[in-house]
């Protein structure tokens, strides 16, 4: 985790309790709203214009670039499913909202490593260290138990919000790949996303919902005036919640984030608790918190599991050889990961040629190659072992886990 001064912290902090608000405040109030206005879709809409309303002139004082050039084809092939995909998730998270209370809702959105894993697995081929698979194991038990606990309990509700932490991990694994293919800023692709949305389902909104709103008395047994404020603020929070959380990506490393993620989660359930006052078991806050700690546990992995992949991308010609006589093999060095062999004038590595044995060091991770100059023995961090074809070849520098050699 990186070092933040006095200033950034506090920063930090303030973004992140902004960001805790909004983002509990929407749930709450979305949920108020469901119970005046019974219609997902409407939410969902709502939330959408407002993304597509409220973000531009917001980029506009940000000076977000308009970055990114995505090609007429990429459209059918990836960002018209996105757009699908984060309607439909929003829809089906609403209605497990609905449906339930809020603090179920996201104790069952709990599950999204869960998904992550296996949908990595499975389209991208991604393997996963065993901490990582370990880390999922509290996370479906304190899912099972909130949900074998919880009094208001529904099969739609539980349904719906895996439905909707299905599409979400879709989403997270497709928006990657294509903030990486087409270069487009995150908070744009957040507008494109939800204004195609907005264009390519308020037909469906209006042939449902909205006759449905028109047909029934809905509108006469309601305060109509607090439903629409109701819906306004839903929408408004909604916007401020992804603003505030694109601003902690871009402050604090991944594994913060994961972290405050996980927190926030923790703070919409205690909220909504407190806030709606939903009747609950000790046993079914358990689960929610064991939900909660095996979250933290799986980012924490999955960051070390992340950490150790790009150490051995930055460092490709290290490997861990404890046995310092299997460098004698004449056939080259065992433990390179290059093509490059290290040979002398005969074509031969000899014994006495041998750094590490000359000197009798003891070292965990060695390497040997010949450096492009003898002066270069401190640039530890060269991707690639130059080749030595021509020049002196006297400069043998040996990189170890400790020290660096040159004779």
């Amino acid at each position: 985790m990186e070092e933040l001064t006095y200033v950034e912290t506090l920063k930090f902090i303030v973004v992140c309790f902004m960001w805790y608000i909004f983002s509990a405040g929407g749930n709450i109030i979305g949920k108020l709203v469901l119970n005046e206005i019974p219609y997902p879709m409407t939410v969902t809409m709502t939330q959408l214009v407002s993304i597509s309303v409220y973000m531009e002139p917001i980029l506009w004082c940000l000076q977000t670039p308009n970055t990114g050039d995505i090609p007429r084809g990429y459209y059918y092939k990836l960002i018209l499913p996105l757009a699908f995909g984060k309607f439909f998730s929003s829809v089906s998270s609403h209605i497990s909202i609905w449906k339930s209370t809020v603090s179920y809702a996201h104790t069952v959105k709990a599950t999204l490593p869960l998904f992550t894993v296996v949908l990595s697995r499975v389209l991208l081929g991604e393997t996963q260290t065993l901490p990582v698979y370990l880390s999922i194991v509290p996370i479906i038990v304190g899912v099972v138990v909130a949900t074998l606990t919880e009094i208001s309990f529904e099969m739609l509700a539980l349904f719906s919000a895996l439905i909707a932490t299905l599409g979400f991990s879709l989403q997270s694994i497709f928006s990657k790949k294509c903030l990486k293919d087409t270069g487009i800023n995150h908070l744009r692709l957040l507008v494109l996303l939800s204004r195609i949305a907005t264009v390519f389902f308020f037909p469906f909104w209006l042939l449902f919902d909205f006759r449905n709103i028109v047909n029934s008395d809905i509108l006469e047994n309601t305060n109509l005036m607090k439903s629409l404020l109701l819906l306004l603020m839903d929408g408004v929070f909604y916007m401020l919640h992804n603003v505030f959380a694109f601003t902690v990506i871009a402050m604090v490393a991944p594994l913060s984030y994961s972290v405050a993620n996980a927190m926030k989660r923790v703070v919409i359930i205690g909220a909504s608790l407190f806030l709606l006052r939903n009747p609950v078991t000790s046993m079914n806050v358990v689960g929610m918190l064991v939900a909660c700690f095996g979250v933290l546990c799986y980012n924490k992995a999955k960051f070390d599991q992340n950490r150790v992949r790009r150490r051995a991308e930055t460092l490709p010609l290290v490997h861990s050889e404890t046995n310092l006589q299997a460098h004698l093999n004449p056939k080259g060095l065992p433990h390179s990961k290059t093509e490059v062999n290290l040979l002398n004038r005969n074509g031969m590595i000899h014994p006495e040629d041998h750094i590490l044995l000359q000197n009798n060091v003891s070292v965990d991770h060695v390497t040997l190659f010949p450096p492009s100059n003898p002066w270069s023995v401190n640039q530890t961090h060269s991707r690639h072992a130059p080749s030595s074809h021509s020049g002196d070849q006297s400069h043998l520098v040996a990189r170890g886990s400790h020290r660096i050699f040159e004779v």
